[in-house]
């Protein structure tokens, strides 16, 4: 059976999933909207369970607030409920490449959708790097 991975693009207030069950085809998902860190870290745990995920991709960003924002990022990250291989990757420029690929396609609101599209995009990035 393939790896199955996961990728999550963490903010503040949402945090982006996406899925690759076959190791070539990264699939948006539901965002997760974040109440609190526990309640966020409960719902992507529930997450990677019910997707039976062997591989979490984590985005990691770049620019001047990267040292704290990476500190905060593996911090949540270390709340996961996840005995399954963790990848950090660089997410630079992937909130970007979600609004430019979904111009004129989707209204850009603040549901959630831009950050699982800026998940599906760490998860290509990751995949490409690491083509099955």
């Amino acid at each position: 059976m393939a790896n199955r991975i996961a990728a999550i693009d963490v903010g503040l207030r949402r945090i982006g999933t996406a899925i690759s069950l076959d190791g070539t085809i990264a699939l948006p998902q539901n965002p997760i909207l974040r109440k609190n860190r526990e309640q966020a870290a409960r719902d992507v745990s529930a997450f990677l369970r019910e997707w039976q995920i062997d591989t979490l991709v984590v985005g990691i960003p770049d620019g001047s607030s990267k040292e704290e924002m990476e500190r905060r990022i593996r911090h949540f990250v270390s709340l996961l409920d996840f005995a399954g291989k963790i990848e950090y990757i660089d997410e630079g420029f992937t909130s970007f490449e979600a609004k430019e690929a979904t111009k004129g396609v989707m209204k850009h609101r603040r549901d959630g959708k831009l950050d699982s599209i800026a998940a599906q995009k760490i998860l290509e990035r990751w995949l490409l790097k690491h083509g099955s």
